[in-house]
């Protein structure tokens, strides 16, 4: 059984709030699953099909029973901020055997309201925590490696956080809209030595929704055609530091498989929605997903080679989660949604690819340089 072309994207939706203090997280998941139903001009009757994951309240029961569908699948994997994108592929396995039909993807949360609640501890915890691991410090780590590997310089990392504001002006709902240099992210102040405050994404309260649907359904609908063509997933941890390299992400796993199942290359791609928790998580993913060669990222990203109508391969045009919207500290659902609208012409006129036929969105979810996973779409419009 292949899930190549057997899951359609018929409905998505991103809540345009950053903060939302009036607002339970159950709440908000209704609010976008309402809107992603809304924009595929489907009802709540329809989802046979649920997927969440841990920022879901109560978890997978309580939320079906709280947006009162009656399902005959559902999914609550939980991998962090990849957790949508993998969804996503889930969502295609149960489509194409025959165990759903309509499937409804929720992300919503709260962390600018409020502090998020601890993070779970695994068996690596009595190891690990007495060495104060924070994200901060734990992906400033991996830049430091790649620096010294490769010659990777602060200056081309700040080029993200370039790319990232030149995109985020044009959307209204962005947190952060003001175009800035490469000198004003290097003027930030150091959070963790090498990343600077720029280097970092926004913490944000919102969320988002896809509808994930058969050809049959999807065709019978108003809405242009999305559908994915080539899906990966893997987990990659230090595994006791046998082999330990933080210059590159669980991304060197799970993309070769999308690729493969696309029947498409890295230099086909015409949109890159890359998950963007700091600037040194897109060079790696970039090395990692053959966008360039390992250690060659830097060079990559430098001069505006991620600024849409400016370089070759245009990212995260709705601002990404350096400007616009980082829902819970989980990006993977809004890569989704700036995919799908690319794929549909609906990208801001100014950032909007001409003929965006293909279009590519992965994420990480976890820490990069401790334990995490990463999950790889490659999405298609017909």
């Amino acid at each position: 059984m292949t899930i190549r072309g057997k899951a359609y994207i018929a409905g998505i939706y991103e809540h345009p709030t950053r903060h939302a203090p009036d607002k339970s997280i159950a709440q908000l998941h209704a609010e976008v699953a309402k809107g992603a139903l809304d924009d595929a001009g489907l009802t709540k009757a329809d989802i046979d099909g649920y997927f969440c994951a841990g920022d879901a309240p109560g978890g997978v029961m309580a939320m079906v029973d709280y947006l009162g569908f009656k399902v005959r699948h559902f999914d609550s994997t939980d991998t962090g901020g990849c957790s949508y994108l993998v969804h996503l592929g889930h969502a295609a396995e149960a489509i194409a055997a025959g165990r759903c039909s309509v499937a409804l993807i929720t992300l919503a949360g709260k962390p600018r309201t409020g502090a998020l609640p601890p993070r779970p501890v695994g068996a690596e915890g009595d190891f690990e925590l007495a060495y104060g691991a924070t994200t901060h410090n734990v992906y400033a780590m991996c830049a430091a490696r790649h620096m010294h590997q490769y010659g990777t310089t602060s200056e081309q990392l700040a080029w993200i956080k370039v790319a990232a504001s030149h995109h985020a002006q044009y959307n209204e709902h962005a947190m952060l809209r003001d175009v800035v240099t490469v000198e004003d992210v290097l003027n930030s102040p150091l959070i963790a030595d090498p990343l600077h405050r720029m280097d970092c994404c926004v913490v944000t309260d919102g969320g988002g929704a896809l509808i994930v649907t058969t050809e049959e359904i999807a065709r019978s609908l108003k809405k242009p055609l999305v559908r994915m063509i080539g899906a990966g997933e893997a987990i990659k941890g230090p595994r006791g530091g046998h082999n330990l390299d933080l210059t590159y992400s669980a991304g060197v796993w799970s993309a070769p498989p999308a690729f493969e199942m696309a029947g498409v290359t890295p230099k086909d791609i015409k949109y890159a929605s890359i998950y963007d928790s700091f600037t040194i998580t897109v060079l790696m993913q970039l090395e990692d997903l053959g966008f360039c060669e390992k250690g060659q990222g830097g060079k990559f990203v430098a001069d505006g080679n991620l600024i849409s109508g400016v370089g070759k391969l245009p990212f995260n045009t709705d601002g990404g989660g350096l400007c616009s919207n980082h829902p819970v500290n989980r990006g993977g659902m809004t890569k989704l949604l700036e995919a799908v609208r690319q794929l549909r012409g609906e990208a801001h006129p100014k950032v909007q690819v001409p003929n965006c036929d293909l279009a590519i969105a992965h994420g990480t979810g976890g820490m990069l340089g401790i334990r995490h996973a990463a999950s790889t779409c490659i999405l298609e419009r017909v």
